[in-house]
């Protein structure tokens, strides 16, 4: 019966099962598919197909120790220059709360955030016994600095901006950590999946902490 089984499956997931298979959203396997870094097709539906085995090779195993990110305060530092390589020109002035801030202000907006980093980065870099703690704590910063910019007047929209600019600077510096440390295909990719899925729960934790900060 159990072989009848897995012979019937379909060689094809769909959004919602590959997102399950691999622990991240469908925002962000949506994502790598438009970029061509993971395989689908979409139906005449419009419903996007995936490879079940393209997926389930990506699928990060269970291992005692991660690989070790040396380094982190430089990657912190790559980072912070990437994110403020993309901001975007007299976006503050569009924005009158970003606008208003003192420069003590901003100050304090920039450590919130780089400490969320190194947390995110220890989170990465920890055993897996240890790392949820690391996560969790870097939930709850990220939800600070949601209640302090919504306290200071930043609008979500330019809050939520200069996360996912964030976002793309620290996806970019795993994916050089996975080079520097000539990880093989299988380390790059489950270091990418956390990664991802981290980076997730910590927007959902800033947008909940903003709302808090507002009410």
């Amino acid at each position: 019966m159990g072989s009848l089984s897995s012979h019937a499956r379909s060689p094809w997931l769909s959004l919602g099962e590959a997102c399950r298979l691999l622990g991240i959203t469908p925002g962000t396997l949506r994502r790598w598919a438009d970029h061509g870094d993971v395989a689908a097709f979409v139906t005449p539906g419009g419903h996007r197909r995936f490879p079940r085995s393209a997926i389930e090779s990506l699928v990060p195993q269970p291992r005692n120790r991660r690989p070790v990110l040396t380094g982190l305060s430089a990657s912190a530092s790559r980072v912070t220059r990437a994110y403020l390589r993309t901001q975007r020109p007299g976006r503050s002035v569009n924005d009158p709360g970003i606008a208003a801030l003192s420069d003590a202000e901003r100050v304090d907006l920039r450590d919130r955030g780089r400490r969320l980093l190194l947390l995110l980065l220890d989170h990465l870099n920890e055993e897996p016994r240890r790392s949820s703690l690391k996560l969790a704590e870097a939930e709850e910063q990220a939800a600070q600095y949601g209640r302090r910019a919504a306290a200071l007047g930043a609008s979500l929209s330019a809050t939520l901006e200069a996360f996912v600019r964030f976002r793309g600077a620290f996806t970019a510096e795993l994916a050089a950590i996975a080079r520097r440390r000539r990880l093989d295909v299988r380390e790059a990719t489950a270091l990418l999946v956390e990664g991802e899925s981290s980076v997730d729960r910590l927007l959902v934790a800033l947008t909940s902490g903003y709302t808090a900060g507002r009410t």
